[in-house]
C-alpha cells in the first residue's frame, strides 16, 4: 500500500513534466516534420544514387548538393522574413536575376573590385526591398500584387544589363562563395543560422513575428508595424541579392533568367520548412532546411533519370503534402491548447 501511495503520488508530477515536453514537441513540431522530411529525402536520394551509380556519393557530390543549394537558402530565408509579416515576395526570382546580371558585368578580379561590387550588389537588393515594402507598408497595396509587379520590373533591368547569357566571374570568387573543392558553403548555412538565431531575439526579429501574429495586438504595445514591415522586405531584397551571387559563383558566369524559378522554389522551401503562409509562425532555419530538401528531390528525380520537365509537378505535390500535414499539425496543436 505504501508504494501505491507514493505512485499516486509522484503521478501529478509525471503528468507536470510531461505538459512541457509534449507542449515543447508540437510547438517545434514543423520544424521536427521539415528534418523528418530532408532525413528521408536524403536517404532515398542515397538508396538511388547507389543503385544506379553502383557506389556511395562522395566529396564531388556533397559539394555540389551545397553549393547548389545556396542560392536558394539565401531566398528561402529572405522569403521567410516577408511571409511571417503576413506577407509574400513574389520579386525574389527578379532580385536574383538582377543581381546576378550586374555580378557578371562589374566583378573584377581584385580584392577591392570584389568587395565594392558585392557591397553594390547587396545594396541594391536593399533599395529593390526598400520599394516593395514601401509600396506594401505606407501605400498599403496587396503583397502579392505589388510583387508580381516589380518581378516584372526587376527582370527587365536584368536583361536590359545582360541581354545574353555571359561575362564572367572570377575564380577567386567562386572560390569563396562556391568553392569546388569542398562543402565549404556549410559556413554560409551556419552562418545564415546563426543570424537567425540572433535576429530572432531582437527587436526587429520580434515585430516581425508579432506583427504576422496580430499587427494591430503589436501596435498597442508599441511596435513599429510600418517599419518592421518595411525592413522585412529590405532583408529580403538583401538576401535575395546574395543568393544571386551564390548563383553567378556557382555558375562563374551571368544569365539574367536563371533566377526566374526561384520565385516558387522560395515559397515551396518555407511552407517545406514548416513556415505559415498565414505569418506569425516558423523561422529562417526552416527555409534553409526546406531549400535542401528540395536540392535533394531534384537530385533524386535526376538520378531516377525523371524528365526534368516534371520536376515543377513534384515540387507542387511536395508542396501540397507539406501543406497538407502543416495544417494538420496546427489543428492538433489548437486541441492540445
Amino acid at each position: 500500500m505504501p508504494s501505491e501511495a507514493l505512485a499516486g503520488s509522484l503521478a501529478p508530477a509525471v503528468k507536470a513534466r510531461r505538459r512541457p515536453l509534449a507542449h515543447l514537441l508540437m510547438q517545434n513540431a514543423p520544424v521536427l516534420l521539415s528534418l523528418l522530411m530532408l532525413a528521408v529525402s536524403l536517404f532515398l536520394y542515397v538508396a538511388i544514387f547507389l543503385a544506379t551509380q553502383h557506389h556511395l556519393p562522395g566529396g564531388f557530390e556533397i559539394t555540389t548538393t551545397v553549393n547548389n543549394t545556396m542560392p536558394l537558402a539565401a531566398a528561402a530565408a529572405g522569403q521567410s522574413l516577408v511571409v511571417l509579416t503576413r506577407g509574400i515576395d513574389l520579386s525574389v526570382g527578379g532580385i536574383i536575376d538582377m543581381s546576378n546580371a550586374i555580378a557578371a558585368v562589374t566583378l573584377q578580379d581584385s580584392a577591392g573590385s570584389m568587395i565594392l561590387a558585392t557591397m553594390m550588389i547587396l545594396l541594391i537588393g536593399a533599395a529593390a526591398g526598400l520599394v516593395n515594402g514601401l509600396l506594401v507598408a505606407v501605400g498599403r497595396l496587396q503583397p502579392i500584387l505589388v510583387t508580381l509587379a516589380t518581378l516584372s520590373i526587376y527582370q527587365g533591368i536584368a536583361i536590359r544589363i545582360l541581354p545574353q547569357p555571359g561575362g564572367s566571374i572570377p575564380q577567386s570568387y567562386t572560390a569563396i562563395l562556391a568553392n569546388t573543392n569542398g562543402p565549404w558553403s556549410l559556413v554560409y548555412v551556419v552562418l545564415l543560422c546563426a543570424l537567425w538565431w540572433a535576429f530572432r531575439r531582437s527587436g526587429l526579429g520580434v515585430a516581425i513575428l508579432a506583427i504576422g501574429n496580430d499587427p494591430v495586438a503589436a501596435s498597442s504595445n508599441g511596435i513599429n508595424v510600418l517599419r518592421a514591415r518595411i525592413m522585412a522586405y529590405v532583408l529580403a531584397g538583401i538576401l535575395a541579392a546574395a543568393g544571386g551571387l551564390f548563383l553567378a559563383a556557382s555558375a562563374t558566369g551571368g544569365d539574367a533568367t536563371t533566377g526566374d524559378s526561384f520565385t516558387l522554389r522560395s515559397i515551396v522551401a518555407i511552407v517545406l520548412g514548416g513556415v505559415s503562409l498565414f505569418g506569425g509562425r516558423g523561422s529562417a532555419i526552416g527555409g534553409v532546411i526546406g531549400a535542401f530538401i528540395i536540392t535533394m528531390i531534384v537530385n533524386l528525380l535526376f538520378f531516377a533519370h525523371v524528365n526534368q520537365l516534371y520536376e515543377s509537378f513534384f515540387e507542387g505535390v511536395f508542396l501540397l503534402i507539406a501543406v497538407v500535414a502543416a495544417s494538420g499539425i496546427g489543428y492538433l496543436a489548437r486541441r492540445r491548447a
